[in-house]
């Protein structure tokens, strides 16, 4: 089984406008509202390859009823944790002729809930998979994804990270099964300017040096590079086509690698998908799906 874990989940409220002018009163094209985070990103493309999964996090008020509402009736399985106080957060997105983003904080996180996540996770057994992605709430420990991976280190639970600095920086002993950092994350681990695919793999190689097993290197527009455990590097440009929104892009494109790793088995194919379907994110109002990309759901 794969669970996701998104730490403060939100309500993504998208409004279109012509031109976005400060300090006017303006009217909207259109308005999207969807369920936001990067893990449960993740759980939604999963489930639109058809890879069973569980979607875990925190949830508060009426926005986390909507939230875990909207999940379910896109077909995820969730298990979320449901704390008294507090709501969801609700970040509203702009766009125009750019992407304009206000990220709310969300909920504050007591320890018991804390305590009954880990207790979750804590029941994962082998050859599970477990999602780690972003950044994790100011009320958790900064060591919290370090001990999650210390806990399961010998019960042969397979852990992905997408996380940035001293966040991922600290797993890489407890050797996380796959990592997804991007180029500029790459450039701020090592503090060191990357300009070349041969720099990228080098320094993919250093994070391998330093516990990792796989890492998937996504370089937005550049398509993405990965280096596996077997010392192989790939390396794929991205589709071409009208980019539309790239919040979602990266989660899409692990959705698409784990995907294709448990439907094949290789490498190789797995991040070939996991290129064609964060391309397909880019090019999507949200997030992509199997009716509206049939040759990468269907076929694969």
């Amino acid at each position: 089984m794969i669970y996701t874990v998104t730490w403060n989940p939100a309500l993504d409220y998208i409004l279109h406008v012509e031109h976005l002018t400060k300090g006017k009163i303006q009217r909207t094209k259109r308005e999207e509202l969807y369920p936001g985070g990067k893990g449960i990103n993740v759980s939604f493309v999963l489930s639109e390859f058809g890879i069973k999964n569980i979607a875990m996090g925190f949830l508060a008020g009426f926005t986390g009823r909507e939230i875990e509402r909207l999940l379910t009736d896109k077909g995820c399985e969730t298990k979320f944790i449901y704390t008294k106080e507090g709501m969801s957060r609700i970040n509203v997105k702009i766009r125009d002729n750019e992407e304009t983003d206000l990220n709310a904080s969300g909920p504050v996180i007591a320890k018991e809930y804390i305590e009954e996540m880990m207790s979750l996770i804590s029941n994962l057994k082998k050859d599970d998979f477990l999602v780690l992605a972003g950044s994790i709430p100011p009320t958790l420990n900064s060591d919290t994804y370090e001990k999650i991976l210390e806990s399961l280190a010998s019960k042969g639970v397979k852990t992905i990270v997408d996380a940035e600095g001293d966040l991922l920086r600290k797993v890489l002993p407890f050797h996380p099964f796959l990592i997804k950092p991007n180029e500029e994350e790459l450039k701020e681990l090592f503090s060191v300017d990357i300009t070349k695919s041969e720099e990228v793999i080098y320094y993919a190689e250093k994070l391998q040096e330093l516990g990792a097993r796989n890492v998937l290197v996504s370089l937005g527009e550049k398509g993405a590079i990965l280096v596996t455990e077997q010392k192989e590097a790939y390396q794929m440009e991205a589709t071409k086509g009208e980019v539309k929104n790239t919040v979602g892009a990266g989660d899409s494109m692990l959705a698409g690698f784990l995907a294709g790793y448990l439907k094949t088995g290789s490498y190789q194919k797995a991040f070939e998908l996991s290129v064609q379907t964060g391309s397909a994110s880019a090019f999507s109002n949200w997030l992509p799906t199997k009716e509206q990309y049939p040759q990468i759901f269907m076929d694969k």
